[in-house]
C-alpha cells in the first residue's frame, strides 16, 4: 500500500468519510512529521495497540566487504527503529 492507497483507505472509513483528500493528506503529514520530529529530539512515541518509535546507536565496528574480504571500518550512528505492540504481534 502507498500513500495514495492509505488516504483511500482513511477515507473509506465510514467515521472518516467527511473528511476530504486534502484534509486526510495534510493529518498523515502532520502525524509522520510530527513522530520524525519528536524522535529526532530523543523522545520516543508509542501509539498503544501499534507500536513505539524511538532511535537506537549503532556502535562503531569492522566489517568486511564481501567481494574483496578486506576489512573496513563501519562508523557508528543513530537511526530509527520501531517495536510493534502487542496487539499487532497478535495479529501476525
Amino acid at each position: 500500500m502507498n500513500r495514495k492507497e492509505l488516504i483511500e483507505a482513511i477515507l473509506a472509513e465510514k467515521e472518516l468519510s467527511h473528511m476530504t483528500k486534502k484534509n486526510a493528506d495534510a493529518f498523515l503529514t502532520c502525524m509522520l512529521e510530527t513522530i520524525k520530529k519528536t524522535v529526532k529530539k530523543g523522545d520516543d512515541v508509542s501509539l498503544i495497540g501499534f507500536g513505539s518509535f524511538g532511535k537506537v546507536k549503532r556502535a562503531a565496528r569492522i566489517g568486511v566487504n564481501p567481494s574483496t574480504g578486506e576489512k573496513i571500518k563501519i562508523k557508528a550512528k543513530v537511526l530509527p527503529k520501531f517495536r510493534p505492540g502487542k496487539a499487532w504481534k497478535e495479529i501476525m
